[in-house]
């Protein structure tokens, strides 16, 4: 399960806080954990968390570490939500055809 890693660092809300704020771009580690309820320390945990779940990346700009989304792991988890979507939607369809072929026979 490829999406396993993904789930698991989306599951704390400071996590899923930082993710949210790189939807609009790269940022230094700073602005990632700026007005969050975590120290600093608590910050770098968690970006190391996103960073080995594949999340995000990591690049140095002299002493900054700025952080990007990483489209990858987001594409696994986006894969295993949409079988989800057609696995209901098939259902959905041979309901509504089952029941149109049913109401048409009247």
């Amino acid at each position: 399960m490829p999406y396993q890693a993904t789930f698991e660092a989306l599951a704390d809300p400071q996590r899923r806080t930082m993710v949210e704020r790189l939807r609009g771009g790269p940022l230094p580690a700073g602005k990632l954990g700026e007005g969050l309820p975590i120290s600093q320390p608590a910050a770098s945990r968690h970006l190391r968390v996103l960073r080995e779940s594949g999340l995000v990346s990591e690049r140095r700009e002299g002493r900054r570490r700025i952080y990007s989304l990483e489209q990858p792991a987001l594409a696994d988890l986006r894969c295993w939500v949409n079988a989800l979507w057609d696995t209901g939607l098939t259902a959905f369809r041979v309901a509504a055809e089952s029941s149109y072929d049913e109401g048409s026979r009247t």
